[in-house]
């Protein structure tokens, strides 16, 4: 996590503005790839807990007979997903699909998206446990290193001047051009840092924090979790959208890298070094 510069030109910048390159530290390198297995595989593993009681609802308690704000099911051999009362048909693919074995079976998430494929709510929460002690820990070293090396304050932290309407809207635009444009002696544009730090310093804690507060364990030893979010079904639904939050920022930010110089950006996050 550590910044080594060199003299190579960055796109958009003029020749004669000396733009700087950056190297990606080891330990940088080995989180973003163990967090990347992490979080899919606590995706997949929590889509299939969420199988087996797929609604969400605000405040402590939360059954069938409780109004929903988000529902997934099935009703008449139709699949549906039930969102604030207003109802899509979504057979085929979430509430109603048909399996790897061509029968047809009511589940919310199908077989191809969690983990295990076959419904287990034990051996799913076996790999959500499991992963979750790794994602946690990961992050936690992430930070303490960051800070301690500096790489914060030299790659992710804002400048004052970054904070400008007029420079945040102007780099909105060229991302939406597909212009990427990085500063001389910045490793990232004002979008990129921001959106690192949101996912860095509040999506990924929250995860970890709205997980705890949904444990019935942590929830009667620590019940500050939970109160923190209204409840454990609040929390429960909160953990539901970062993750799904989550999954849209991994789904652009690979986009974005296969649009913008793939294999230089690839190169930078696993030898080490990018220009």
């Amino acid at each position: 996590m550590d910044t080594r510069h060199t003299d190579v030109a960055q796109p958009g910048i003029a020749v004669d503005a000396a733009p700087v390159g950056h190297h990606h530290a080891t330990t940088t390198r080995i989180w973003h790839w163990v967090n990347l297995v992490a979080l899919v595989t606590l995706f997949m593993s929590g889509l299939m807990i969420f199988n087996a009681h797929p609604r969400l609802y605000w405040g402590e308690y939360g059954n069938r007979d409780e109004p929903a704000w988000l529902a997934i099911g099935q009703q008449a051999q139709r699949g549906y997903l039930d969102i604030g009362g207003a109802r899509l048909d979504t057979t085929g693919v979430l509430g109603r699909y048909t399996g790897s074995d061509g029968t047809m079976r009511n589940r919310a998430f199908p077989g191809w998206a969690t983990i295990p494929s076959d419904y287990s709510l034990a051996d799913a929460r076996h790999w959500h446990f499991f992963f979750a002690w790794i994602f946690a820990f990961g992050l936690l070293a992430f930070m303490l290193v960051s800070l301690f090396n500096g790489h914060i304050r030299s790659m992710i932290a804002m400048r004052a001047h970054e904070w400008h309407p007029r420079t945040l809207w102007t780099t909105i635009v060229d991302h939406v051009r597909l212009k990427f444009h990085t500063a001389p002696g910045e490793a990232y544009n004002p979008l990129q840092k921001l959106s690192y730090i949101a996912v860095i310093f509040i999506a990924l804690p929250l995860m970890i924090v709205t997980g705890l507060a949904m444990s019935p364990g942590t929830d009667a030893a620590l019940h500050w979790p939970s109160m923190m979010f209204g409840g454990r079904q609040s929390a429960r639904s909160v953990h539901f959208i970062i993750a799904f939050a989550l999954v849209g920022f991994l789904l652009v930010h690979v986009a974005l890298v296969l649009i913008h110089k793939p294999l230089t950006l690839l190169r930078g996050m696993t030898i080490g070094h990018r220009r």
